[in-house]
């Protein structure tokens, strides 16, 4: 017979198998077990420098590390639906979304009902897409491209209409909060690269080429249990250092529930690092303002964390971007 000792053993070991949750709750994350120290300037324009991707695709490139999704990749990443279960990441609160009713069923002699969209889409509230051209630095934009090329007639270059035709690849999600066991993760915490390798360990995912990368923080459950913060001066998200790892798997895009940035950023002078980059360096558009909790959720009960990723951004000439409803399909 086996003792009591024995039973409790396999018994917890089953509980370990079978869990979604992918480290020991309550224990220490990777990136917690030891110092880190704040990147400076110079090291941040090293790290620019290691990552770019300016003149990989040619000196005239638009599309970025978009170039990475082949028609290939489409196929594989068509191939993971399996259910046919669509689940969207866009956000239901759009506090700065202006919706005016130009004529209705009261109009008079109105014999359809017509509306008015306005929509301020940059910063931490409506889910986006960054286009290559949003952001600048040292007066240059993606490819080298001058900051000079924004005018107050849109972007000439590197506008989101170089997206009409939309991306669909492989969509991968890394749920930190699940992984490190808690709600949501605090305002004061770094993902560092070693958390993403403990990502990769203990899901057996392996990021590729091509593929879009969605950060899960936890930021709408955070929002729901805290309220309102100061985003910019207390926000969980991406440490800086984290960028060569994503380059060094060819990432094609990334995304988060925030703005992909731990803010304050810890570099002075360089306010979004991470987005700087992104955008600028590697040339990978950027997806804001998730909401990942339902996806997340799907992904961890069918122990399954990619499936096909859908963005249609609006093809607006001169755009610096786009609103727009992301959808995940297993």
């Amino acid at each position: 017979m086996r003792t009591g000792s024995t039973q409790a053993t396999l018994l917890i070991l089953g509980i370990l198998l079978t869990t979604p949750c992918l480290i020991l709750r309550g224990g220490q994350a990777p990136s917690e077990l030891k110092a880190h120290s704040a990147m400076t300037k110079d090291e941040f324009e090293k790290v620019f420098k290691q990552i770019s991707n300016w003149g990989r695709w040619g000196k005239d490139d638009q599309m970025g590390s978009v170039n990475l999704i082949t028609p290939q990749k489409r196929v594989e990443a068509a191939a993971l639906v399996n259910e046919g279960v669509s689940i969207s990441m866009a956000h239901d609160e759009l506090p700065p979304f202006e919706h005016k009713m130009l004529s209705t069923g009261s109009t008079p002699g109105a014999e359809s009902a017509t509306d008015l969209y306005s929509v301020q889409f940059h910063g931490y509230s409506i889910t986006h897409m960054d286009s290559l051209c949003h952001f600048f630095w040292e007066g240059h934009m993606y490819n080298g491209y001058s900051q000079q090329e924004v005018t107050e007639k849109g972007a000439g270059k590197l506008s989101i209409l170089n997206f009409k035709n939309g991306i669909l690849t492989r969509g991968v999600v890394m749920d930190f909060p699940r992984l490190f066991g808690t709600p949501y993760l605090k305002s004061d915490r770094r993902i560092y690269p070693e958390d993403l390798d403990a990502w990769e360990k203990n899901t057996g995912v392996k990021i590729q080429s091509g593929d879009a990368v969605l950060v899960d923080t936890g930021r709408w459950a955070r929002y729901a249990a805290e309220g309102e913060w100061n985003v910019s001066k207390g926000s969980a998200g991406l440490d800086a250092t984290c960028m060569p790892w994503f380059k060094a798997r060819n990432v094609a895009a990334l995304g988060s529930d925030l703005a992909m940035d731990a803010m304050p950023s810890n570099i002075e002078g360089v306010s979004m690092p991470v987005h700087i980059l992104t955008l600028v360096a590697m040339g990978a558009p950027i997806l804001d303002n998730l909401d990942l909790e339902a996806v997340a959720k799907a992904a961890a009960a069918r122990k399954r964390w990619t499936f096909l990723l859908t963005v249609a951004p609006l093809p607006v000439e001169g755009g610096t971007g786009s609103p727009f409803n992301p959808i995940a399909t297993f």
